[in-house]
């Protein structure tokens, strides 16, 4: 029971934290939805320093690994969301937007995840 609600705590804030970015970035530019990419971007390098550091048994308990990447990242970043934007510039026409949003989207949350990583192993 003690895991589900690190779980839950974890996804509550980093819930919270994607709105409040989303909220006040994805109005700053037309058909980039900033907040969601810098969301994503910024979950993907936060996981990979968390899994980094945990899988050399550094600084963080499973507690706090589950607090951490299931909970805060697990909420904080957002497949479903990009998705549905995704889907919105296919409606729209805008395959120019649509090709940038997912080819930086991806390779830029794989090198995130990479950076991440290699931050960990660094403490």
């Amino acid at each position: 029971m003690k895991q589900a609600l690190l779980v839950f705590l974890g996804g509550g804030l980093g819930s919270a934290l994607r709105y409040f970015i989303s909220k006040n970035l994805n109005a700053v530019f037309p058909y980039f939805f900033l907040g969601t990419y810098i969301a994503n971007i910024l979950g993907c390098l936060i996981i990979g320093f968390i899994l980094g550091s945990f899988s050399q048994g550094k600084l963080l308990s499973e507690n706090q690994l589950l607090l951490l990447s299931t909970g805060f990242c697990g909420g904080f970043t957002t497949f479903s969301a990009f998705a549905f934007e995704n889907h919105s510039l296919i409606k729209s026409g805008a395959f120019l937007h649509l090709s940038l949003y997912l080819f930086l989207s991806i390779l830029v949350g794989i090198l995130a995840i990479s950076a991440g990583i290699y931050f960990s192993k660094q403490f």
